[in-house]
């Protein structure tokens, strides 16, 4: 396997690289697209592989509008590619597009199309494809990637093969921003997408939502060479982590995710199986709130909630260490510009209880929660509830389904609990998160603060490494000390496979091999 393994005494493999997140610095032109490096030896081809994942609902839908978890993007990269492939180091290689060049000021782009690749339906892919892709998560749409393209002004078809792209503000992240797993290639004019026509590796067989999903391998070579090796592919949806941990145990899947962090170690242990744990890397988990409404617009309610959080005890007991602290922002410990000399917001009820009298509030505040947000939330929630209440602040848990949760509760409920994914690079990041006030939908918490927004989008042409630091730093301040995010756990990536499956890479982005193990896997 492309990786290091290190065992420690627990006996979890640890996986480890360099990693390099953020855009390199950019001259006068770049030009990038050769695609990752492969691991030694050819893969195996055939056979089925078999996953179980948690990561989905039954409102599940392969418009890629409105994909918001891990099964929906898995099942997207099985069928159609991205433009952008964010490789195992955490730099940007070419996906369809093949390479691309930047002028000073980073407002004017040239992408150029990779030749010869063609759709399920024999069609070939050029540039109005590219463009109609594109413009999909533009303009009047709910695509959570508008935001990321949102400074994009202009896209103009050049040749059959080359996109040009302008921007009103520039942005040497570019690149890292049409790699968002939303923004998948289909055919110009696709309306239909319960009808997959894609460049990817397989083709679509059965699709239940919140059931299962079953694929198999298109005849003929796939265009990423060593990719694309099995037969078939079977997608089960289990949300429940013990049973995700029978299913591999007793041998029903190949290959799990977000294993749970009780187990973890035990499961290690056993000689048939591989842990891969990617530490500072993982979910952000975070109970958010809408800070443009009452009373959670009260500043002083909001730093009572911040203050009046036990996250040590969540990290220690819900994730039984394998999680990083957090600190009211989405931006991981492992990412490049995480600003270290920020003071962590540590539990202390009496500040906690200075700053929920001086609000001027009382009575309870409700907070809804399920597991179908993320496995432990509920656990979570429980022990911010009992952390408040030494602060005499009163939470009420109100446990809901976890079935639609992502679409009747996220983004719906005033304070509810959320998880955010990954990102490459510090911008996309934030700019998923919290730019562009509520015209972001998916800004879950409102939040809407000009000195952040200015900084932002300064630090996006700024080459100065030190400055650009800086101004990052400020953002992730700004956004701990105002915002609506009460963000206490930085989760590691914890998968499990069987140790005859290989390719399981350490992504710099995801887990699962970035969402791409049906792709990149095979077995030994």
């Amino acid at each position: 396997m492309a990786m290091i393994e290190n065992k420690t005494e627990s006996g979890i493999i640890l996986d480890r690289r360099q990693m390099v997140l953020g855009a390199s610095a950019v001259g006068l032109s770049a030009a990038f697209g050769s695609m990752p490096a492969l691991a030694a030896g050819a893969p195996k081809k055939g056979g089925t592989l078999r996953i179980g994942m948690e990561g989905g609902s039954p409102s599940d839908s392969l418009d890629p509008r409105t994909y918001a978890d891990s099964i929906p993007i898995s099942m997207s990269l099985m069928l159609w590619n991205n433009l952008v492939e964010v490789a195992d180091n955490g730099d940007a290689t070419g996906e369809l597009f093949e390479s691309w060049e930047v002028k000073p000021g980073a407002t004017e782009w040239i992408f150029n199309v990779r030749k010869g690749i063609t759709f399920t339906s024999g069609k070939t892919l050029d540039a109005d494809d590219v463009i109609y892709s594109l413009n999909l998560h533009r303009g009047e749409t709910k695509s959570p990637a508008k935001s990321l393209l949102a400074d994009i002004s202009d896209i103009k078809k050049l040749s059959a093969t080359q996109v040009g792209i302008t921007m009103s503000n520039g942005n040497l992240d570019l690149p890292f921003n049409l790699s968002d797993y939303h923004i998948i290639v289909v055919p110009n004019g696709t309306t239909d997408f319960s009808k997959p026509d894609g460049t990817g590796a397989y083709v679509l067989e059965e699709f239940q939502p919140g059931v299962r999903a079953t694929f198999k391998k298109k005849p003929g070579n796939y265009w990423k060479p060593n990719r694309g090796n099995f037969d078939r592919v079977e997608l089960r949806y289990i949300g429940d982590a013990a049973a995700r941990t029978q299913a591999l145990v007793t041998g029903q899947v190949d290959i799990i995710n977000r294993v749970d962090p009780k187990t973890a170690a035990l499961l290690a242990k056993n000689k048939n199986l591989r842990l891969s744990r990617t530490p500072g890397m993982g979910n952000r988990f975070a109970f958010v709130a809408h800070t443009d409404k009452q009373p959670f617009a009260n500043k002083d309610l909001m730093l009572a909630l911040k203050y009046g959080i036990d996250r040590k005890q969540i990290v220690d007991n819900v994730f039984s260490g394998y999680a990083s602290i957090g600190n009211d922002h989405t931006v991981g410990t492992k990412m490049k510009y995480y600003d270290t000399k920020q003071k962590q917001i540590a539990y202390d009820p009496e500040k906690a209880k200075f700053h929920y009298k001086k609000s001027g509030l009382s009575g309870p505040v409700e907070l809804q929660v399920s597991e179908g947000a993320f496995s432990g939330a509920t656990d979570s929630g429980q022990i911010y509830q009992e952390s408040l209440s030494k602060a005499g602040i009163t939470l009420d848990l109100k446990r809901v389904s976890g079935d639609g949760y992502w679409d009747n509760v996220w983004l719906k409920s005033p304070f509810c609990a959320v998880y955010w994914g990954n990102r490459p690079t510090i911008d996309n990041q934030l700019t998923s998160t919290f730019f562009g006030g509520t015209k972001n939908p998916w800004n879950d918490t409102h939040f809407d603060n000009p000195e952040f927004t200015k900084t932002l989008v300064a630090a996006r042409v700024e080459m100065d490494q030190k400055k650009r630091g800086a101004m990052y730093a400020r953002c992730q301040e700004l956004i701990a000390q105002n915002s609506g995010m009460v963000c206490f756990a930085v989760q590691d990536y914890l998968d499990a496979c069987s140790t005859k499956l290989q390719g399981l890479t350490i992504s710099g982005r995801y887990d699962m091999a970035d969402d791409r193990i049906a792709e990149k896997g095979w077995f030994a």
